[in-house]
C-alpha cells in the first residue's frame, strides 16, 4: 500500500465515543486501512468491548480507553496510554456526543421553554465542551509534532433546524414531543470551532475539518421513516457504514490540502 493514498498504516488515532453505533465502524474501518486506533469511551470493559468488536478485540491494531472526555485529566492520562504504547497521535475524531433519543424521559423532549437546564449542560458540556478539551489535550500534542488530523462529527441538525412536522405523529399520540435544542446548538458550535482551529494551526501542520452526517437507521419506528424518508432525495436513512469513506480520507494524506472545511454526507437532506 506504499502509493496507495489511502494508507494509513503509519498512523495513530483517537477515536472518541468509540464503543458507539459509528464509533464502531470508523474503528474498524480505520484500522482495516493499516491505522492504530484508540477507542476512547467511559465504558470499556471486557465483556462490552467483546460483546461490540467480537474477534476484533483482540487486534493488537486495537486499543479500548477509559476516558471522559468532559475531564482535561482524563484525557491527559488517555493520551499517556496511547503514546506508552504507539507513541504520538497523528488523528484525532471527536465522534462521542449526547443526544434525547426519542425514549427519553418526557422532560428532555418537552417543548422548548420547559427544556431542562441540567440536560442542557450535560448535552453542551460532552458535546461541545469534551470537543473543546479533547482538541486541547490530543490537538495540542498533534501542533508539537507538527503533523496531524482532526475530524469534529456535525450534524444536519447543526446546519438546519429539526423540522418538527417530523414528530407530529407523536403528538397526535398524546405525547408532548419535540426534538430538544441542545443538541442543534452543541453541533453548530462545532462548526466555527473547526475554522478557528484549521487557521490557527495550519502553520503546525494540523488539519481540522468537520463532517455533517445526516440520521442513521438504527431500527426507528415506522412512523418516523415515513416522516423522514421523503425529506432525504435519496429516500432513506444512512446505514452505518456509509460515513466511513469520509474518515478514511480525511485521515489519509488523500485530503492533505483540506482543512477548514466541513464536508456533507447526508443523501442530500439539505439540498431541499
Amino acid at each position: 500500500m506504499q502509493n496507495d493514498l489511502f494508507d494509513l498504516s503509519d498512523s495513530v488515532i483517537i477515536v472518541t465515543g468509540g464503543m458507539g453505533q459509528l464509533g464502531r465502524q470508523y474503528t474498524l474501518a480505520l484500522a482495516d486501512r493499516g491505522a492504530k486506533v484508540a477507542v476512547f469511551d467511559m465504558d470499556v470493559n471486557a465483556d462490552r468491548v467483546k460483546d461490540r468488536f467480537g474477534d476484533r478485540s483482540l487486534d493488537e491494531a486495537l486499543m479500548f480507553v477509559e476516558s471522559d472526555v468532559t475531564s482535561r485529566a482524563s484525557i491527559e492520562e488517555a493520551v499517556h496510554q496511547v503514546e506508552r504504547a504507539w507513541g504520538s497521535p497523528t488523528g484525532l475524531i471527536n465522534n462521542a456526543a449526547l443526544d434525547s433519543p426519542p425514549g427519553a424521559p418526557a422532560a428532555e423532549n418537552g417543548p422548548f421553554e420547559d427544556y431542562p437546564e441540567a440536560s442542557f449542560d450535560k448535552v453542551m458540556e460532552v458535546n461541545t465542551k469534551g470537543v473543546f478539551l479533547c482538541c486541547q489535550v490530543i490537538g495540542g500534542a498533534m501542533a508539537v509534532a507538527g503533523r496531524g488530523s482532526i475530524v469534529n462529527v456535525c450534524s444536519i441538525y447543526g446546519v438546519l433546524s429539526p423540522d418538527q412536522r417530523i414528530y407530529e405523529y407523536r403528538r397526535q399520540g398524546g405525547d408532548t414531543f419535540y426534538k430538544p435544542v441542545a443538541y442543534s446548538i452543541s453541533k453548530s458550535s462545532l462548526l466555527n470551532l473547526t475554522r478557528y482551529l484549521a487557521t490557527y494551526w495550519a502553520e503546525n501542520g494540523v488539519r481540522v475539518n468537520s463532517v455533517t452526517l445526516a440520521g442513521v437507521f438504527n431500527n426507528q419506528d415506522e412512523e418516523f421513516l415515513t416522516n423522514y424518508n421523503p425529506k432525504v432525495p435519496l429516500g432513506r436513512m444512512a446505514n452505518e457504514d456509509e460515513y466511513n469513506g469520509a474518515m478514511i480520507y480525511l485521515m489519509s494524506k488523500a485530503s492533505s490540502y483540506m482543512t477548514g472545511s466541513n464536508m456533507v454526507i447526508d443523501g442530500g437532506f439539505t439540498a431541499w
